[in-house]
């Protein structure tokens, strides 16, 4: 299965341009290390051109893609020749839906303290009681430092409900673990995503950075709807 060029395409969708296989691409942003390899492909353009990758899991860079995804046209565009930065218009987020469905995390609780963490080595950074604080923070902390930046923008906007974040970070034992794929597992999984659809929509507080449910907004599953109708309406008027 091929990766069609389209005009106007995202910068890391123009990457896989040149007929890669969605194998290929699947296999590489799974590639989370320490969990399985690192992936290499190639690929070859219309004129036999040939461009390789060397590929781990994007989470890496971006473990919350949305900020990386919200702009257009992208840098890359510009750099190529495509736009100019006077031909750009603000990017009007106030006319954009944007939804970032979370893949889960573990039940948020206050395991350590400044005390505690100071006396420290390495070792325990890495490994302490069962947990990888030093891993968790750069994850999870890039993953909440974007849906912050993102919920800002839409506030000050005055557009909060065109930015649905979805996500579960109530997560216990294997439900959280990154390698646990037993069919028991990956059912219970299916479940919690069920139940998120009847959840109520939240988001996130600006002061203390936590997710909280939103009164009069709904469940998620409403939510979902409305996206669907909003933009299936807009597809109607073009």
């Amino acid at each position: 299965m091929a990766c069609e060029p389209t005009e106007g395409n995202m910068a890391k969708t123009k990457c896989f341009q040149e007929c890669s296989l969605l194998s290929d691409i699947c296999i590489s942003t799974s590639a989370a290390p320490t969990y399985f390899p690192a992936h290499y492909f190639e690929t070859k353009d219309e004129d036999g051109s040939v461009r390789s990758f060397d590929l781990i899991d994007g989470g890496v860079a971006a473990n919350n893609p949305v900020n990386s995804d919200r702009h257009e046209p992208n840098f890359k565009e510009i750099l190529m020749g495509k736009f100019k930065f006077s031909d750009m218009e603000p990017s009007g987020s106030n006319r954009m839906l944007v939804l970032s469905l979370g893949t889960g995390a573990a039940k948020q609780e206050e395991k350590y303290n400044a005390p505690t963490a100071s006396q420290w080595g390495m070792l325990n950074w890495v490994f302490n009681n069962g947990a990888t604080p030093l891993i968790d923070v750069y994850s999870n902390a890039s993953s909440d430092m974007v849906d912050i930046h993102v919920s800002t923008l839409f506030q000050s906007l005055h557009a909060k409900k065109n930015y649905l974040r979805i996500q579960n970070d109530t997560l216990t034992g294997d439900e959280a673990s990154t390698d646990v794929a037993t069919e028991e597992n990956m059912q219970r999984l299916v479940q919690i995503g069920k139940e998120l659809l009847e959840k109520p929509v939240s988001r996130v507080n600006l002061e203390t950075g936590k997710f909280e449910a939103i009164e009069g907004e709904g469940t998620c599953g409403e939510a979902l709807s409305n996206f669907a109708e909003l933009l299936s309406n807009k597809r109607k008027l073009r």
